[in-house]
């Protein structure tokens, strides 16, 4: 009677690995995946500049369509990439590409159709109560007191007395922006150098997911190693 070598003794389920994995392998898959997630990439900075577009009275709205398409980005990167470090990478270009998809939209239509003004501030909304929630009372070059508030949110709100040089939408569509702060090219730039890294890290999530994957065919097809 022979004896089993030990060692030698193949795994169960080795050289037929799940038709699963052997489709995760093959290269055309990870191509199709990659060029997927690229898409959508581009495709979500589209949806929520268009949002900003239709509704950029409302930023919130806007906001809240870029963060959810954001965290479903993650995920999906995630899943190609089988890994963590890129996602926490694609964090930082996310903030570029959210205030880009954000803000361009309101910013050239200030830019196209805005009014230049230099105006005064001579009521503060929150000067009594506190917090960091802003409606800033106008006076124009005019003496008349302007019927649209300056909302500002967060600290270092211009003071009471204050100059500034705001823009107005002509069409009242649009809320009021400090002139130094509107710049649509800006935003712009930072809005496709954002999708550009993103589209960098897909590609290498791609390539590495399709190394992990084929990885994994070889050790279902060789078996377990002593």
């Amino acid at each position: 009677m022979s004896e089993a070598i030990p060692g030698n003794a193949a795994a169960p389920g080795a050289g037929n690995p799940p038709a699963s994995v052997r489709r995760s392998a093959r290269p055309l898959t990870s191509v199709r995946r990659t060029v997927a997630l690229v898409l959508y990439v581009w495709a979500a900075a589209a949806v929520v500049s268009g949002v900003s577009f239709l509704v950029p009275s409302t930023e919130g709205v806007a906001i809240f369509t870029g963060v959810l398409l954001c965290l479903v980005f993650g995920v999906l990167l995630h899943l190609l990439h089988r890994g963590v470090w890129l996602v926490l990478l694609a964090a930082a270009p996310a903030l570029f590409v959210l205030v880009g998809a954000v803000q361009y939209a309101p910013e050239l239509a200030l830019e196209r159709y805005g009014v230049r003004e230099s105006v005064v501030v001579v009521a503060d909304s929150a000067a009594a109560a506190g917090g960091k929630n802003h409606e800033l009372t106008l006076r124009g070059s005019d003496g008349q007191e302007l019927g649209e508030r300056f909302v500002y949110r967060g600290t270092g709100a211009p003071d009471v007395g204050e100059r500034l040089d705001i823009v107005r939408d002509s069409r009242g569509k649009v809320p009021m922006e400090q002139a130094d702060q509107v710049d649509a090219a800006g935003r712009l730039e930072e809005l496709i150098g954002g999708l550009v890294v993103w589209t960098a890290l897909v590609l290498m999530a791609g390539w590495r997911g399709h190394v992990s994957r084929r990885r994994d065919l070889a050790l279902h097809a060789g078996g377990a190693r002593p």
